[in-house]
């Protein structure tokens, strides 16, 4: 399994450095990618009919990028960590609902680390301190490929948030582990402690 820390990355170079190692997986160039990154400030949004959760799309103060992952809007931007996992599915059980659990266990045990106590939340993917969103979950998957994966946010700084209705869920407050914590946490550490959770999980699913 290969991990990259990417650094800071558009959301458009991001994603067409997963479309090539989604084709690269697929023709058994390429392992198993991990790719940690944060993104310029940008929000997407799934292929829905409903753009609702854009409030305003005229007068949001990023871009918008329609894409093939599930869901409704979110902001992605500096201070988030972002995870993409470019993953052979048939390796690890071929179940998308036990896949999306697995990420939020991954993220819950990371959590952990900072002494933040998380769950889920039954019906919504995502992990959650109450009432409180940490982390936003969406993947994408082609012939068993996976792509996409998490959001985790790390600094306090969440005004992009502001101008949605994150992932559609109304009356929904975003957090972050430097606000739950109460302590700084530099993105690129984040990205350097959860690699071994990521590893982890990931194992507890492979066949």
């Amino acid at each position: 399994m290969d991990f990259r820390w990417l650094g800071r990355v558009s959301y458009e170079e991001g994603l067409a450095l997963q479309n090539k190692l989604v084709d690269q997986r697929l023709e058994g160039v390429a392992p198993d990618t991990i790719l940690l990154l944060e993104h310029e400030p940008v929000y997407t949004i799934g292929r829905t009919r409903d753009r609702s959760s854009l409030i305003s799309p005229e007068s949001l103060p990023y871009p918008v990028f329609e894409t093939n992952r599930g869901g409704q809007a979110t902001f992605h931007g500096p201070g988030q960590l972002v995870g993409y996992l470019i993953l052979d599915l048939n390796a690890y059980g071929k179940d998308l609902h036990t896949y999306l659990r697995e990420i939020e266990s991954i993220l819950i045990d990371f959590a952990a680390e900072f002494a933040i106590c998380c769950r889920r939340k039954e019906g919504l993917t995502g992990v959650w301190i109450d009432d409180r969103k940490l982390a936003s979950i969406g993947v994408g998957v082609r012939k068993w490929i996976s792509m996409h994966g998490f959001g985790l946010n790390v600094s306090r700084d969440l005004h992009g948030y502001e101008a949605i209705v994150p992932c559609g869920i109304s009356n929904v407050t975003m957090t972050s582990l430097e606000t739950e914590s109460n302590s700084e946490v530099p993105i690129e550490e984040a990205a350097r402690r959860i690699e071994p959770f990521i590893r982890a999980g990931l194992d507890t699913l492979r066949t």
